[in-house]
């Protein structure tokens, strides 16, 4: 039987990034955010479709081009749906299309205002240790230092203690892993054993977590 408690974190951004534009409108560069609709237009067998942004001063839109002049028969079917419908969940996702974004724009605003939903991998009644996996589908601009010290309620400083100490382990080759950017695949493990015993750990990284 494994004395280890296995949980997943599942990190969502709650805001895309946000593009800066010369705005038509404004007559300056400006900041836009997608308005989570596209455009699509058919030219016979061809495609072209488009993703709306919108000036955060004055509302005047913006379409980045998804694909231009695309034949509609090399086009997945699920992405003909997804635009045909608005389907908001492909389109939020992308309108964190990093590498589109930097072709058209030198400036894009990213945020750290994210949501998480822990959910219980393995369960484990008397655990010796945890293990904390990170799923990320889309980016969020969270250092794991801040992730961690949020979710485990502790301090940064108290953190970096526990780091030091060896409590609480990064799987990673990277010696600054706690200073980049949170990424899909990372784990976290936490030694029960050398921690402070009077702290609840599986209360913190397991609350209102489903098993």
């Amino acid at each position: 039987m494994s004395d280890i408690l296995r949980v997943r974190w599942t990190i969502a951004p709650k805001i895309a990034p946000q593009p800066w534009i010369t705005c038509s409108g404004c007559g300056k560069p400006s900041a836009f955010r997608s308005s989570g609709k596209v455009r699509v237009n058919a030219n016979g067998r061809k495609l072209d479709a488009w993703l709306i942004y919108k000036c955060l001063i004055c509302d005047k839109t913006w379409n980045r081009s998804i694909f231009e002049r695309q034949n509609v028969r090399e086009i997945d079917l699920g992405i003909l749906e997804a635009l045909h419908s608005n389907d908001p969940q492909w389109i939020w996702a992308q309108a964190f299309n990093m590498q589109a974004l930097r072709r058209k724009s030198q400036r894009i605003d990213e945020f750290a205002e994210y949501d998480v939903v822990k959910g219980i991998v393995h369960e484990a009644a008397f655990f010796k240790a945890i293990e904390i996996e990170l799923q990320v589908a889309l980016p969020v601009n969270v250092r794991l230092d801040r992730l961690l010290a949020t979710e485990l309620k502790i301090s940064r400083t108290r953190l970096q203690l526990l780091s030091d100490l060896g409590t609480i382990r990064i799987a990673s080759n990277k010696s600054d892993a706690m200073r980049r950017r949170i990424k899909t695949g990372i784990v976290i493990s936490i030694n029960r054993g050398l921690s402070d015993q009077e702290t609840d750990w599986q209360s913190v990284v397991a609350q209102n977590a489903c098993g």
